[in-house]
């Protein structure tokens, strides 16, 4: 991938928990200057992250917004295929809420045997996977490189803490929300933003199953509505909508953002894993 001076986002993996032949896992790439910052690691984000001409060596950080299952699914492969892959030690930057540093020491430790393995017979590796793992529930978020990063708490509950990250570079502003309903700590993050990456939930489809463990999923998430009026009140000019549930046909979503444009003036912008968006000041 060409070093790119502006803020982008590309939609890595627009699925959910449930498998997709069509869609990975949760996992959002935020470019800017030549540096890399994948938000969630769910399912199949290396091979995304392969057809978008990166790998994990290329990451600056990995940053979380909350630990189910899907958002991390497969941070154990991000660990193992950087440390393998980088020519010299490259630590690993995992930022996350509280809780990040138990999950990712377990995650580790169920990596053990393949990581004595690698240390025997490659002598040049000589360490296990460097891996800095740095917790947060709000304001700045360590500084990595030209990229100002911060995050606000978002509500996910009973899934607590959640965050949301903000990205500030070149005059342009981005926030990536993660899963979470309207809140203040959301609407405090993208005051002023540029462009929005949501997640969203179609609740007039889900509202129809009568399967109580989907029925559950309608209280801690957005529909597109919902989104939609989360940018409209920050003043936000471009709404990315992604987590598709449930799956949207290839191509498809037109009446996902017609949903959102009843509530939103601006750019909606949703598609297929890939999908890049460019974010420039407004």
């Amino acid at each position: 991938m060409d070093v790119d001076p502006m803020l982008s986002v590309t939609l890595l993996g627009t699925g959910s928990p449930m498998p997709d032949p069509n869609r990975a896992g949760p996992a959002t790439l935020v470019s800017a200057g030549g540096e890399h910052y994948l938000v969630d690691a769910g399912r199949g984000v290396l091979m995304r992250l392969a057809a978008a001409d990166l790998g994990a060596p290329d990451l600056a950080a990995v940053l979380i917004t909350h630990l189910h299952s899907d958002h991390i699914t497969d941070l154990n492969d991000i660990v193992t295929t950087r440390w393998v892959m980088s020519i010299e030690p490259a630590p690993l930057t995992i930022v996350g809420p509280v809780g990040t540093k138990a999950v990712v020491a377990h995650i580790v430790a169920s990596l053990a045997p393949d990581i004595g393995y690698r240390m025997v017979h490659h002598a040049d590796l000589g360490h296990p996977p460097p891996v800095e793992v740095v917790e947060v529930e709000g304001g700045p978020v360590r500084s990595f490189g030209d990229v100002a990063i911060r995050c606000g708490p978002t509500d996910h509950k009973p899934v607590q803490p959640s965050v949301g990250y903000r990205f500030d570079h070149a005059g342009a502003s981005l926030v990536v929300a993660g899963d979470t309903v309207p809140c203040p700590g959301l609407d405090g993050l993208c005051a002023g933003a540029d462009a929005l990456v949501h997640t969203v939930i179609r609740k007039d489809v889900i509202a129809a199953i009568p399967i109580q463990r989907l029925q559950d999923t309608l209280d801690y998430h957005s529909s597109p509505e919902e989104a939609a009026q989360t940018a409209q009140r920050a003043g936000i000019a471009t709404l990315v909508l992604t987590h598709y549930v449930p799956a949207i046909q290839p191509g498809g979503g037109d009446d996902w953002r017609q949903l959102a444009a009843a509530h939103f003036d601006g750019r909606i912008e949703l598609g297929d894993d890939l999908h890049r968006v460019e974010v420039r000041p407004t």
